[in-house]
């Protein structure tokens, strides 16, 4: 399996900055686990690099380390020895070092520093300003702990707000590079093991030496000992308070309660009480609101639904999290067989067709730019993917079966006769319709492709 995929454009960043005459200050952050300290060490891999790991320990426990690894770099004896109680004396000492390559230093887990000491960030803009900014210096600020690297490095309020040169929020890796990770994987086989992995390096990983999906699960997740079986609890809790009232809103939402109304009911609790915790999920990358892509305002749009936006999560809390009793109670085959009979009706299927969009986002065979690709429904009908080309009124009509068998015609004349209830430019548009299939079409529906060149099979 490869450790590296993708993150060309997050490369380029920091490589650019990098190149830049003088000093940079890059903020990178993300959630645990999506790759951001081996994007950083494969960075800095041949640069000159100081790498800090802060901890969750006292700000003079970890100034100390700091120290130690500062005086290693620079090679000072007198660093090595000193008694520091100024974070000061230690920049000083990095930037002074002998050499004409610029110097990169890299504080991982950032957050922590300021959760130790909340004054820290002032501190580090003074050093900044004073020390670092006129130097030829890189300085990468990465952390994990989302919200608290919003509110020391890149808030208003933040006494470092204007003063980073760049910023990467490092999300997950895109279906169309899931491939990449591995030798001899079939489609079918990338589509279910991302359906529970996501694009999470590190969930990827987990399951790269697995026979198949459901060993994967077994071994990886169903096992008490396994980091993945109460891995929701660690990536929220750092993040939020009331851990249960986040629970409660993502199990409800994975059981099918998605708009608003529905929602409220299930917790029990008022709409308007919602709305911040929905807005943190968002915030996380964990629940997305999606509303038709034809809507022309969708932050006003009364047609908004709620979804789990992580896979791993929306497998957790439809799979895991209602049967926790039983697996440790140590009923796991009684837990497996659950989700045998209904992981690919309830979780892969409705994957797949967030994959397809994905797919079609990176068609690069398409002649049209579509600048909005989601979903069209309204109170008769629903389609899997529609795209929108508004400078040249094109829309994309698109369905994704996840069935054990290929695709016949019936499907793309009920296709024709859903997108006539869209609205959009109805009288002045040019239609493309596009079917995926994870298990082929059948000979009339490949023979009827051939004769239609406004039917796209993938």
């Amino acid at each position: 399996m490869k450790r590296f995929v993708d993150r060309e454009l997050e490369t380029k960043t920091l490589e650019r900055e990098y190149a830049k005459k003088g000093a940079s200050l890059v903020i990178v952050y993300g959630r645990r686990r999506v790759g951001k300290t081996t994007l950083l060490n494969e960075f800095a891999k041949d640069k000159r690099t100081i790498y800090y790991l802060a901890t969750q320990e006292s700000e003079g426990i970890n100034r100390n380390l700091f120290r130690e690894k500062a005086a290693e770099f620079a090679q000072n004896e007198v660093l090595m020895n000193a008694v520091v109680d100024r974070w000061d004396t230690i920049f000083k000492a990095i930037v002074t070092a002998d050499g004409e390559e610029k110097i990169v230093v890299i504080l991982d887990e950032f957050q922590y520093l300021g959760r130790t000491n909340p004054a820290f960030p002032s501190v580090f803009q003074r050093i900044w300003d004073e020390i670092l900014k006129e130097r030829n210096v890189m300085v990468i600020l990465c952390g994990s702990l989302i919200s608290m690297m919003v509110s020391q490095t890149l808030s208003y309020q933040s006494p470092l707000y204007g003063r980073r040169t760049a910023q990467i929020r490092l999300k997950q890796i895109p279906f169309p590079y899931y491939q990449d990770f591995f030798d001899g994987l079939s489609f079918r086989e990338q589509v279910e093991r991302y359906a529970v992995t996501g694009g999470v390096p590190k969930y990827i990983e987990s399951f790269a030496d697995q026979e198949d999906i459901y060993t994967g699960i077994e071994e990886n997740i169903l096992a008490l000992s396994g980091y993945l079986y109460e891995e929701p609890y660690f990536l929220l809790q750092q993040e939020v308070s009331e851990l249960g009232s986040y629970f409660s809103v993502l199990r409800a939402i994975a059981f099918g309660n998605t708009k608003m109304a529905d929602l409220s009911s299930a917790i029990g609790v008022r709409a308007t009480d919602l709305t911040r915790t929905l807005k943190t999920l968002i915030d996380l990358d964990l629940v997305e609101r999606e509303v038709p892509v034809t809507e022309k305002e969708p932050e006003k749009s009364k047609k908004g639904l709620y979804h789990i936006k992580d896979n791993y999560i929306r497998f957790w809390f439809t799979f895991i999290y209602p049967n926790q009793s039983d697996i440790e109670r140590g009923n796991t085959e009684y837990v497996m067989e659950k989700i045998r009979k209904s992981f690919v009706r309830n979780h892969v299927a409705f994957v797949y067709e967030d994959i397809c969009r994905e797919l079609l986002a990176a068609d690069q065979e398409i002649p049209y730019h579509f600048s909005r690709i989601g979903r069209y429904w309204d109170k008769h009908t629903e389609i899997d993917v529609v795209a929108l080309n508004e400078e040249e009124k094109v829309i994309l009509f698109g369905e994704c079966k996840y069935w054990s068998n290929p695709v016949d015609v019936d499907i793309f004349y009920a296709l024709v006769e859903k997108s006539k209830r869209v609205a959009w430019f109805l009288n002045d548009r040019k239609e493309i319709f596009m079917l995926f299939s994870i298990s082929g079409y059948t000979q009339r529906l490949l023979q009827l492709a051939r004769e239609r060149r406004d039917l796209i099979l993938r």
